[in-house]
């Protein structure tokens, strides 16, 4: 009888073993399985994630290229033609022709150096109002060499015209040093050594300066002006240049 119910007893722990084993097996399995779809479709997301992204040169590379064509190539086009047909003069650097040929810009001006002309304010740009070369002298007030410059420009200008006070502008450079105008005062000094070379009173002198004085933009800004090229080519066009000075 005891040996009976020993022998139940162990085939129903053997089978109650084989179920437990079966049942981890099974376990095992489903398992193994939901780790391969894990990882299948963490695959997938990496690679539609690399699918929306891509690489980030790219993208950039095409915005590089889209705003140089559209603010570099095509914005400045249409400024310039639009310009050209509303401010041709302008739009085309203001040049001044006389007989056919172009003799210079009324906004950039030149060196004159014959007594005969209005002579501009002195030029840092290259050798003098170089517009490839546009800069001032950087030179500070206690400067050396800027103050024995400005000394000399003065002793030179005073024996011009002993006793008169010397304007400011005719001894120092502008900051781009391409100046066109002088000041009314500057044209005033230099009245009566191009009255004497030109032979013309300097009433009928000081006429001309008035004719091609500008006065302040809207009438706040900046300073009266004369346009020393214009100036001067006016006095070759009706007062030719004397050969010799009156005395």
């Amino acid at each position: 009888m005891a040996s009976a119910v020993h022998r139940v007893i162990g085939r129903a722990v053997h089978r109650q073993g084989e179920v437990e084993h079966g049942t981890a097996a099974k376990l095992a399995g489903e398992a193994h399985r939901a780790a391969v779809q894990f990882d299948d479709r963490s695959g997938d997301c990496e690679s539609h994630a690399g699918a929306l992204h891509g690489d980030p040169l790219i993208p950039s590379a095409i915005e590089l290229l889209e705003n140089h064509r559209l603010f570099g190539i095509v914005y400045p086009l249409v400024v310039t033609e639009i310009a050209r047909v509303l401010f041709p003069d302008k739009a085309n650097g203001q040049l001044i022709q006389r007989y056919g040929k172009i003799v210079g810009s009324r906004i950039i001006g030149q060196t004159f150096t014959e007594p005969g002309y209005f002579h501009s304010r002195p030029s840092a740009a290259g050798t003098g109002y170089d517009a490839a070369n546009s800069g001032g002298t950087n030179l500070g007030p206690t400067n050396q060499k800027l103050i024995d410059r400005v000394r000399q420009g003065m002793a030179s200008l005073q024996a011009e015209n002993p006793g008169s006070q010397i304007p400011i502008d005719l001894v120092t450079t502008s900051a781009s040093g391409l100046d066109p105008d002088i000041s009314p005062a500057a044209a005033e000094f230099q009245v009566r050594r191009v009255a004497r070379e030109r032979g013309m009173t300097e009433e009928q002198l000081r006429q001309l300066v008035i004719k091609h004085t500008a006065g302040r933009p809207l009438g706040l800004l900046g300073e009266p002006c004369v346009n020393v090229l214009e100036l001067n080519l006016d006095l070759d066009s009706d007062h030719r240049l004397r050969k010799a000075p009156l005395e």
